[in-house]
């Protein structure tokens, strides 16, 4: 299986991360268009995305009134996991490109999970905006990260990476409704 871990921007005027393990060798960059995004997925099987990939029950579409929250959401809300509904400003714009970009995907054959790297800094214990503490627990994970800075987004990418791969072990849980489902690590 060849898996992708990609931190989504909702714009593609910003940077979305990308990470990947080829012959055990950790590789991370920023990508930009969906375009670029969809090129490098088609390498892949499995795909974990760091964006809302559903909509709650009863919404029609991201831009009319209606629920805030998926079932998933509100498991994880009982977990004591922080998180921004799909429906707040923002993540309204990276909804509808994660929507979009899965449902591409999924029309190639490709395996698309949501996942979110806040959970899994949660669960493994680190601050969320710890660089320090996130890099020292990849290394610790085994991985051999390159001497350089890493964006926030490349970072995030590794933590949808290892969700993912965490998953497929039988290491994460999915927090599964009939409105959508996310993966997080489970805790240790």
């Amino acid at each position: 299986m060849k898996v992708l871990g990609i931190d989504l921007a909702g714009s593609e005027r910003r940077n979305s991360g990308v990470a990947y393990l080829e012959d055990g060798k950790l590789t991370c960059f920023v990508l930009h268009k969906d375009e670029e995004i969809l090129e490098l997925s088609k390498g892949f099987s499995h795909i974990f995305i760091d964006a809302p990939l559903s909509l709650p029950k009863g919404r029609a579409n991201i831009q009319e009134r209606g629920p805030h929250f998926r079932a998933c959401d509100l498991m994880l809300r009982e977990r004591g996991i922080k998180f921004f509904p799909v429906s707040l400003g923002p993540m309204r714009l990276l909804t509808e490109r994660g929507i979009r970009l899965k449902t591409v995907m999924e029309g190639w054959g490709k395996v698309v999970y949501e996942v979110f790297p806040g959970a899994f800094y949660d669960v493994m214990g680190v601050g969320r905006k710890d660089k320090k503490a996130i890099l020292e627990l990849y290394r610790r994970l085994g991985f051999n990260l390159e001497d350089r800075k890493y964006t926030k987004d490349e970072i995030d990418a590794i933590a949808c990476l290892l969700t993912g791969i965490m998953f497929l072990e039988g290491r994460a849980e999915l927090l599964e409704g009939e409105d959508g489902a996310i993966i997080i690590p489970k805790a240790t």
